[in-house]
């Protein structure tokens, strides 16, 4: 290839196009040529802080890379959150309202990825996990000898999700409370393994540790709320 590796603006726009591009064994010129678009375009594309294809630019150059469009449009992961200039001014901007308990369980859905928050040796930590729901409990997938499946015990812990659109500088948060343990009963642990939790992180994990949840709070922002 000819176009210097990997570079690429830091969304999740250039990081994919890239990504399938290279899969593909295309450099940026061929890759151009069929989506019919100037290489310096799709340069740009991928190198930009701030991409806006169109749609059909997008589409062509999914073809052309055997992708779907859906596979290539994203916003920013290696950029913090918070970062991109919200589209409401500031004067229109809601404020805060807290959640009901039945809308806390109804945004923590039937799985998703969320954080357990615990007191560990060097003080609070927090894990990002991919959890799922039973019974009104989380459950979440982990390793035996992880840092989560020891403090599944006497001691509380916190679960907390959440989502935003930085664009609309809405969103809402749940933190819910209770007991861990790790599950160990044969009937239940059928039960988890069904759920299909599939950790992102590699690695054996086939300990779960289910939350009771005792107590939940959260906050939402929306646009036009």
């Amino acid at each position: 290839m000819t176009d210097g590796g990997t570079e690429h603006g830091g969304t999740d726009l250039g990081r994919r196009i890239l990504e399938h591009r290279h899969r593909a064994g295309l450099s940026r010129e061929d890759a151009a040529h069929r989506a019919g678009m100037a290489s310096s375009y799709l340069r740009y594309l991928e190198t930009s802080q701030a991409p806006n294809p169109t749609a059909s630019a997008l589409a062509r150059l999914a073809d052309a890379l055997g992708v779907p469009a859906g596979a290539l449009a994203g916003a920013g992961l290696e950029t913090p959150p918070g970062q991109r200039p919200s589209a409401v001014p500031a004067a229109r901007r809601p404020a805060p309202e807290p959640l009901t308990e039945a809308q806390c369980r109804e945004y923590l859905g039937t799985s998703g990825v969320g954080r357990v928050l615990f007191s560990g040796p060097r003080g609070p930590e927090a894990i990002p996990v991919n959890y799922a729901m039973l019974d009104g409990d989380i459950v979440v997938r982990t390793s035996s000898q992880g840092s989560l499946a020891g403090h599944a015990g006497p001691s509380r812990v916190s679960f907390e999700v959440d989502r935003l659109d930085e664009v609309l500088a809405e969103g809402w948060s749940v933190l819910a409370s209770g007991q861990a343990r790790v599950v160990s009963a044969p009937d239940e642990l059928d039960a988890v393994r069904g759920l299909g939790i599939e950790p992102w992180a590699g690695g054996e994990r086939e300990t779960y540790v289910r939350i009771a949840i005792s107590d939940m709070s959260g906050r939402r922002i929306r646009a036009g709320a």
